[in-house]
């Protein structure tokens, strides 16, 4: 079921925003869109945890940054407003 909804995902991506979105892979059980300036988004939901997931946007070789976006309950970050949502901007600043 995961990999049909990535599948769906990669459709809309590849429609919607085809000006940036030179091509995808499914590895792993992730979404990979590869972006025109050399960057990728990986879309990843459980499988084991209905409602977990991450969006991470690799920079690194870029510009040297990373986004992260997930909802896994790390309680170092309970005292986020968000909490358990929480954005990794770069590698060490988590809002």
């Amino acid at each position: 079921m995961i990999d049909a909804i990535l599948a769906k995902l990669a459709e809309i991506a590849e429609i919607e925003f085809a000006d940036v979105v030179m091509e995808y892979d499914i590895i792993e059980g992730k979404l990979r869109l590869y972006i025109i300036d050399e960057s990728f988004l990986d879309v990843w939901f459980s499988r084991q945890i209905i409602g977990r997931y991450a969006y991470h946007w690799e920079r690194r070789h870029v510009d040297g940054d990373i986004f992260r976006w997930d909802n896994a309950k790390h309680d170092v970050w309970k005292s986020i407003k968000t909490f358990p949502h929480h954005f990794h901007e770069g590698i060490d600043n988590i809002v």
